[in-house]
């Protein structure tokens, strides 16, 4: 992946090695002072940081690409809403796609629709799975018509999960609610997660949509049902529905648990090991109008067997222990 564009009038600053001028290698960030103003440049480059450091001095800025795992392309985000001096959003909706050109317009609309009454700042991250189809072209076509749209693209696919994770990590808000690529999780529902929330203690970090009436075939319900089950059995999580994909969590305590593939589906069981509560909320669910599934119930039920085991040698070997610092 090219490095970005420096910014016009910004030059290289000291490596910070004794008698030496010159940029630090590919391996570090590269520094760079900022002579007028800091500027506001996190949204214009996407997955980049730009650590702002308040000291009496001129601005230093850090350039550093967040996705070390060339698993994400830079953010399909413009200069020109990256300036713009719109509120810090509070809420960020990250959706993981892979092949749903047809789904992620009314999805957009309709998170709009169910947030923009909230007054909240919020904003919505895609993360385009290296669709096979042109579903990243759709997503870049949206983004004409709604400026709160960031689009992310992984130069390879590589699952739920990690799209899932990618989001969360180049979102903004405190909090993240997620929701499925395909349709059927209501973006209605995200203000009831939010009221949870709101009304909730504050130990509970995350709020688990629950499809009380789902609208998938009949195999894949009891299949879900039998999984659901055993999971419970084992892992003692207290969830009725973990394969929901409409969630709300914190940010800060999701990027703080164990990342691997499938995590998603462990979410709640994870939040519990780390210390946190977690509640489910019922939500709606409906019916796939377009595309098609990604998900075997063979296939799923045997990644599913062995995740079992794992999440539960971690819950086995974690340990939490207060820490007091001195006064």
């Amino acid at each position: 992946m090219l490095p970005p564009q420096r910014p016009t009038g910004w030059m290289p600053a000291s490596s910070g090695r004794s008698g030496h001028g010159h940029p630090k290698t590919a391996r570090h960030p590269e520094e760079y002072q900022c002579p007028g103003k800091a500027v506001a440049l996190a949204g214009c480059l996407g997955p980049f940081r730009l650590p702002l450091r308040a000291t009496g001095r001129r601005p230093r800025c850090s350039l550093v690409h967040a996705h070390r795992d060339v698993h994400v392309a830079l953010s399909l985000q413009s200069p020109i809403q990256a300036m713009t001096h719109e509120p810090e959003p509070t809420l960020s909706v990250v959706v993981p796609v892979h092949n749903e050109r047809d789904n992620v317009g009314p999805l957009l609309r309709e998170i709009a629709a169910a947030l923009e009454p909230l007054g909240l700042a919020w904003e919505a991250l895609f993360v385009d799975d290296h669709s096979s189809d042109d579903t990243l072209a759709v997503l870049r076509a949206l983004r004409a018509g709604q400026p709160r749209l960031r689009v992310l693209h992984h130069v390879r696919q590589s699952g739920q999960s990690t799209a899932v994770r990618s989001g969360v990590k180049a979102a903004r808000g405190r909090w993240i609610a997620t929701l499925d690529g395909d349709g059927q999780n209501d973006p209605a529902d995200i203000p009831k997660l939010l009221a949870a929330r709101d009304s909730g203690d504050p130990l509970i970090k995350l709020y688990a949509g629950w499809r009380v009436n789902r609208k998938d075939s009949g195999s894949k319900r009891w299949a879900s049902k039998i999984a659901n089950a055993i999971r419970s059995r084992l892992l003692r999580d207290e969830t009725p529905d973990t394969g929901c994909g409409l969630k709300l969590f914190e940010r800060a305590v999701f990027l703080d648990l164990p990342y691997f593939d499938h995590m998603h589906r462990y979410l709640p069981a994870l939040v519990k090991r780390a210390g946190w509560r977690c509640i489910s909320v019922p939500v709606n669910h409906r019916e796939r109008t377009a595309g098609k599934s990604k998900y075997g119930n063979l296939g799923r039920a045997w990644v599913g067997l062995r995740d079992l085991r794992g999440v539960a040698w971690l819950i086995q070997r974690s340990k939490r222990t207060p820490v007091e610092e001195l006064e």
